[in-house]
């Protein structure tokens, strides 16, 4: 994103793009942490909101930041959406539908 500041900075349209791209950078990152810690960690292992996902967008916000003050904005809206659809799409895959016994047995008379 460096490579391209002046690019990026030039227009209303090219900032918008560089916060997509921001987020893109956030997606990436956060899988790239994700995986390191499922190797590391164990493959139960899930990423949680303080250490993993803020780090990340921080990093993110960061990057944007240092091309033009929109791309941070619009990085931190294109990251929350992304963040949604990632996260419903991994309940997809990973939650499995648990079925539930429920015995209705006879109640004695007294």
């Amino acid at each position: 994103m460096q490579m391209y500041r002046p690019l990026l900075a030039s227009s209303q349209i090219a900032t918008i793009f560089g916060g997509y791209l921001g987020s893109w950078l956030f997606i990436l990152s956060l899988t790239a942490v994700s995986n390191l810690e499922a190797v590391v960690l164990g493959y139960g292992f899930q990423a949680k909101f303080f250490p993993e996902v803020s780090f990340c967008l921080i990093v993110a916000l960061f990057a944007c930041g240092l091309v033009h003050r929109v791309c941070v904005t619009s990085c931190v809206l294109f990251s929350i959406a992304a963040l949604y659809y990632v996260n419903k799409i991994s309940h997809k895959v990973h939650n499995v539908a648990v079925q539930v016994d429920s015995y209705a047995g006879k109640k004695k008379k007294k």
